[in-house]
């Protein structure tokens, strides 16, 4: 099933198939990264990233990016280890233009931020060059030249 499935056929023993209505979203509201100090990641989100500070209050900091999707900076009391040594898999990714891109990486490096990995995708799901580094929590960010995607695997 596509992004778009909103039916899935619910079958037990001994019983018939029917069909089961399933949740219909209209999107993404936010998306939480774990951080351990928020004043430390509020700066690098704000003036690194250019995102926007919509709201505070004692463990979470609201922000937006390009006037428009959220995501929420979150105390966590657990350590913060989402990827072993090297590792990228588990990150989030931000849309920037090809012109914002290449300022970018020259941006990052000015202030002292490896990139651990970058490519240029030709196939899979989203295409394009990106870019992967850490913030100060070492939360894996992706920034991506988006050229193409997402493309579905009946697309190829």
């Amino acid at each position: 099933m596509g992004c778009h499935a909103r039916v899935a056929v619910e079958k037990s023993a001994g019983t018939t198939a029917r069909v089961v209505r399933m949740l219909k979203t209209e999107g993404v509201l936010h998306f939480t990264i774990p951080v351990k100090d928020l004043d430390r990641s509020e700066a690098f989100y704000t003036e690194i990233l250019g995102m926007e500070r919509v709201r505070r209050n004692d463990h979470m900091v609201f922000m937006r990016a390009a006037g428009k999707d959220c995501f929420v900076l979150t105390y966590s009391e657990k350590p913060i280890d989402p990827n072993p040594a090297g590792r990228h898999e588990i990150h989030s990714a931000f849309r920037v233009t090809a012109e914002e891109y290449d300022r970018a990486k020259t941006f990052l490096a000015s202030k002292g931020i490896s990139i651990l990995k970058e490519e240029d995708r030709r196939s899979g799901t989203f295409q394009g060059r990106s870019a992967y580094f850490h913030d100060p929590d070492h939360n894996v960010i992706e920034i991506m030249h988006l050229v193409r995607g997402p493309v579905s695997e009946m697309e190829g």
